[in-house]
């Protein structure tokens, strides 16, 4: 069985230094070790892909390098990352890590459960998630160095769907981490330092590591290598959401996939409009495959992410291949297999 590529998650507010920890885990990684970089902060203030280009050229090349810059990743996983994650994952060759460097916006626990969706578990996991708080900030009774820009940057992003006080996502990127970092400790005397680190402890789960750092300087090998899984650990790190209420949340740990074969369609419009109402009455999350055309050469790819869907002939179809309608169904669990393959088999042709 091939080992799953480990991920770590970089959480913390805008200006903690979530950049510059990770400028100096690509100069430091070890030589030879392919890293990809996901990128989702933005914003006058934030970071694209300019910053980090040229910290790691044989660990991260550019092209391993992707900004997702639609709006806070938590709340597009469905729409942008699961895609960002395919593409990456089809790549001829292949990453012995990655590193995604979330929003200073982002809920963590969103992000962690979509790595149990089954065609991303079955190939990665999260090594670790780490959050970078602000020493600096929090001896002064902050949050961030500049709150100002934090709220900037949440009325920029126009896909935001959380109004979470930054107490409140603060306390949730705590919950989340396997290792918190106290970055810019050299602005901070030896005794707030130490009242800081107490504050952070005390909303810490048992065995969660403390790094004091300063401009991101920290051990690449307390990074890298923490073998954590954390999706699998879900439910031990709850949002403030599910703190407030008991343990009880609207978000599902478990997801669900079946495929299924048609051997005929009426055509291409039946299909497509099919599928749209399937997935609009069956809440299906993603819908992907291939579909055999009446009199078309070429086989049609299908993607549909959420309410959306794409199509477009890929390739040819290949001598004495099958020419059938393949597609693969995911949402959370449970689904209501029968009524989907029921619905999905309306674009079929009438038996005459």
């Amino acid at each position: 069985m091939t080992a799953k590529i480990p991920t770590t998650v970089i959480t913390g507010f805008l200006g903690a230094g979530k950049t510059t920890l990770v400028r100096h885990m690509l100069a430091h990684a070890p030589k030879g070790k392919r890293i990809a970089l996901i990128i989702n902060e933005f914003g006058d203030l934030g970071v694209d892909k300019d910053i980090l280009a040229g910290c790691g050229d044989e660990t991260c090349r550019e092209e391993d390098m992707v900004e997702l810059s639609n709006g806070c990743i938590c709340c597009t996983v469905a729409d942008e990352f699961i895609p960002t994650m395919q593409a990456l994952l089809a790549r001829d060759e292949k990453f012995d890590h990655i590193v995604i460097e979330t929003s200073g916006l982002a809920l963590p626990q969103p992000l962690i459960r979509a790595f149990n969706w089954p065609e991303i578990k079955a190939q990665v996991t999260i090594d670790g998630v780490v959050t970078v708080a602000d020493a600096a900030a929090l001896a002064e009774g902050r949050f961030a160095s500049d709150e100002a820009a934090v709220d900037a940057q949440r009325r920029q992003d126009e896909m935001l769907d959380h109004e979470t006080p930054l107490g409140e996502l603060f306390e949730d990127q705590l919950s989340a981490a396997d290792m918190i970092i106290i970055n810019k400790t050299d602005l901070v005397d030896p005794a707030m330092l130490e009242k800081v680190e107490q504050n952070i402890r005390a909303e810490l789960r048992p065995g969660v590591g403390i790094v004091r750092a300063a401009n991101g300087h920290v051990d690449i090998a307390a990074l890298l290598g923490m073998g954590m899984s954390s999706e699998d650990d879900i439910a031990n790190r709850p949002s403030h959401h599910e703190l407030e209420h008991g343990g009880e949340t609207h978000e599902h740990d478990d997801f669900d996939s079946f495929s299924l074969t048609l051997d005929a369609i009426k055509g291409k419009d039946d299909l497509l409009a099919t599928i749209e109402d399937t997935i609009k009455a069956h809440d299906v999350l993603r819908l992907k495959g291939f579909a055999a055309i009446p009199g078309a050469a070429a086989r049609l790819a299908i993607q549909a992410v959420g309410p959306r869907v794409t199509a477009y002939f890929d390739r040819p179809w290949k001598p004495g291949e099958a020419k059938v309608t393949s597609l693969v169904v995911i949402g959370e669990s449970p689904l209501d297999r029968d009524a989907i393959v029921e619905s999905l088999r309306r674009s079929e042709p009438v038996p005459a």
